[in-house]
């Protein structure tokens, strides 16, 4: 019984909190957020994450294998990607690494919003598509991210 208080509390500052990662400079995520095409015969994939909810942690990020970054509340990443194949983007989560499969068209930008979720023992992470008026929308609001800097590899 004793035990449920320090538990309740210790998962409220861990979903309250507030965790920062190392970002690029304010030029670079205003050119990010400019949206333009990739180079020809790619296309690009934005990962953003929004809101303060999970905010102390960090997730990491990645796109078929590749380290993204580490993400923070309020942050985005871009990479560019070959087009007209599938893409997994993937972020750590509780138990193991929650993944999307998506199948990208050159000279087309996609847009993937990285959530938290309440887990077991620590928060969760999920990825989901969104349209591009809503990833153009939310990303307005964020700073770019560094990439690179996983915690696990």
């Amino acid at each position: 019984m004793n035990f449920r208080v320090p538990l309740v509390l210790l998962a409220t500052v861990v979903m309250t909190g507030c965790a920062s990662v190392s970002m690029e400079s304010k030029d670079a995520s205003s050119a990010a957020k400019r949206f333009g095409p990739p180079s020809e015969g790619n296309a690009q994939i934005y990962v953003f994450r929004s809101g303060s909810f999970g905010g102390a942690l960090k997730k990491d990020i990645w796109i078929n294998g590749e380290c993204i970054g580490e993400s923070a509340p309020n942050v985005f990443f871009v990479k560019e990607v070959k087009g007209d194949v599938e893409h997994k983007v993937s972020t750590e989560s509780e138990f193991s690494p929650n993944d999307l499969v998506i199948k990208v068209k050159s000279g087309v930008n996609y847009f993937v919003r990285q959530f938290m979720k309440m887990g077991l023992l620590v928060g969760g992470a999920g990825v989901e598509l969104v349209s591009e008026e809503d990833g153009k929308k939310e990303i307005a609001g964020l700073e770019l991210a560094k990439s690179g800097n996983c915690s696990k590899k």
